[in-house]
């Protein structure tokens, strides 16, 4: 039964894993299309806060059809939301750091070249892993850190653009862009694995836990949309320059939010990652058809390398998606088996 079982774990995992990377990869196509073809731009600002709205949105109806009956809806709002602020503050902290994340990773862009953000900003994967094996006991085999640092490897020859010199001097504190980026870095293993932390330590909805985060997401995010486009937003409107296609990008990437927090519900944060570097090798080929995309021999050995180490990621071992309770030392811990 065991190896049946495993089996079944695997199956599931890779459902996820194609699922999420087929969303993902949508979403970023139509973001692209969005981004290049309406002649009116939109502030990305206010599609990121109505995003936070329709997810929850959606997670109310589904807590809503979960619960069964509107009584019980309401009870589980009521313990779980209204009279809980210290759960609710437990999930601000994801919402907080995110936030810190992005301002972090626009700082070190403006300060780092392009193609060495991109080199340096793919130690988010490992930083993950690193986290993952510290924040819930886990243990990763050296074959599974193999694969981590492989998909790292991948994914930044799959975004890789030579830098192509512009004439155009830019004044840049190279100490202050990978200061950035570092925080950047550790911010964003830090955030997803302090959620599934969360997510997994208690017998809460998953739905009363989105809702949670939703919550503080929607006030993260409407501070950063008045202080990035408050004058403009003003001047032009909350909703200038939406279009049909700009609303199909808020519902895919709600639609994206609420998977990946089934993703690390049922398998890890690690799996997320595998996933979302699958989505970018999956919406780059997609390019190639839709925009004339140029495929190159970096790109090549890149999705390669992704293909290889999602394989050698989900070759069968040791259950990692549940929180361990023994307290194995850091040695063992850091190395795995």
């Amino acid at each position: 039964m065991a190896p049946q079982r495993e089996n079944v774990n695997l199956l599931f995992k890779l459902y996820c894993l194609a699922v999420m990377t087929l969303v993902a990869a949508t979403y970023t196509i139509a973001l692209r299309y969005t981004r290049t073809s309406d002649k009116e731009l939109y502030f990305s600002t206010t599609a990121v806060c109505i995003t936070e709205v329709i997810k929850l949105l959606l997670s109310v109806g589904i807590l809503a059809k979960e619960t069964g009956n509107l009584g019980r809806f309401k009870a589980s709002l009521r313990e779980n939301v209204l009279g809980s602020p210290k759960e609710l503050m437990k999930l601000c902290v994801p919402s907080l750091v995110y936030a810190v994340q992005n301002n972090m990773a626009f700082l070190a862009l403006s300060n780092l070249d392009a193609a060495v953000y991109q080199v340096t900003y793919q130690l988010k994967i490992p930083c993950t892993a690193l986290c993952t094996v510290l924040m819930l006991n886990r243990t990763l085999s050296r074959l599974q850190w193999i694969s981590v640092f492989m998909l790292c490897g991948g994914v930044v020859l799959v975004q890789w653009r030579p830098a192509q010199a512009t004439g155009v001097v830019v004044e840049q504190n190279p100490l202050l862009g990978f200061g950035a980026i570092a925080v950047a870095v550790l911010c964003s293993g830090f955030a997803g694995v302090y959620f599934e932390k969360v997510l997994k330590s208690s017998d809460t909805s998953l739905w009363v836990r989105n809702i949670q985060m939703y919550l503080s997401g929607i006030v993260v995010t409407l501070v950063g949309v008045y202080w990035s486009d408050g004058a403009e937003i003003k001047e032009k409107g909350f909703f200038y320059g939406y279009t049909y296609y700009v609303w199909l990008v808020i519902f895919l990437a709600s639609v994206g939010g609420l998977y990946t927090s089934v993703v690390v519900k049922y398998t890890d944060n690690i799996m997320k990652g595998f996933s979302a570097a699958a989505a970018i090798v999956l919406s780059t080929i997609a390019s190639v058809m839709l925009f004339g995309l140029q495929i190159t021999l970096s790109f090549a050995l890149g999705t390669l390398l992704v293909c290889v180490s999602i394989y050698l990621y989900g070759l069968p071992r040791q259950d990692t998606t549940s929180i361990q309770q023994g307290e194995p030392t850091s040695k063992e811990r850091v190395s795995g088996v």
